[in-house]
């Protein structure tokens, strides 16, 4: 990797600043456990017997941007980015995916879900989540993701260490 270029979230500031913040902070970890590696090294399931790529992970993560923002405030019917049908095993598996087709849908999912985020007038924002069936807020979204981001940068520290034996934040 070569060195931490994100920005932490504030000490003080709003929720929403503070959510915005910290989303975008793991979105550049995400990101970053991925530098320095080629194409074949971010195919790598590195850590059997799970079947987890780094570049799975990035191809997952744009599934859930794109079900959690366009899907749930713009369009209950956009198609999956990685499958037909609503598979989200679909996006695991990389193994005919590059880092260019991987980063372009990921970074493409992200700055739609930044956008749909800035024109909320508010946290209160709702929206329609077609799996469930139910209404959510924005606020709920963007914790929810927050908390994928989590969950998966977790797997990608451990993914990262398995390929080359890199390790930290």
């Amino acid at each position: 990797m070569n060195g931490d270029h994100r920005t932490g979230p504030p000490l003080l500031g709003s929720e929403r600043d503070t959510l915005r913040a910290f989303l975008d902070y793991h979105r550049a970890t995400l990101a970053m456990k991925c530098e320095g590696l080629s194409d074949e090294e971010l195919r790598q399931r590195s850590m059997p017997p799970s079947t987890l790529s780094l570049l799975g992970l990035v191809r997952h993560m744009a599934e859930v941007e794109r079900t959690w923002f366009r899907r749930v405030f713009e369009d209950n019917d956009a198609p999956m980015v990685w499958s037909d049908e609503i598979d989200f095993q679909a996006a695991y598996d990389a193994s005919r995916s590059t880092r260019a087709e991987a980063f372009a849908a990921w970074e493409a999912e992200v700055e739609n879900s930044r956008r749909i985020e800035r024109e909320a007038d508010t946290l209160e924002k709702t929206g329609h989540q077609p799996r469930w069936g139910e209404d959510v807020s924005l606020r709920m979204v963007m914790v929810h993701v927050l908390l994928e981001y989590g969950r998966h940068n977790g797997h990608a520290d451990f993914l990262r260490e398995g390929v080359d034996g890199v390790v930290g934040a």
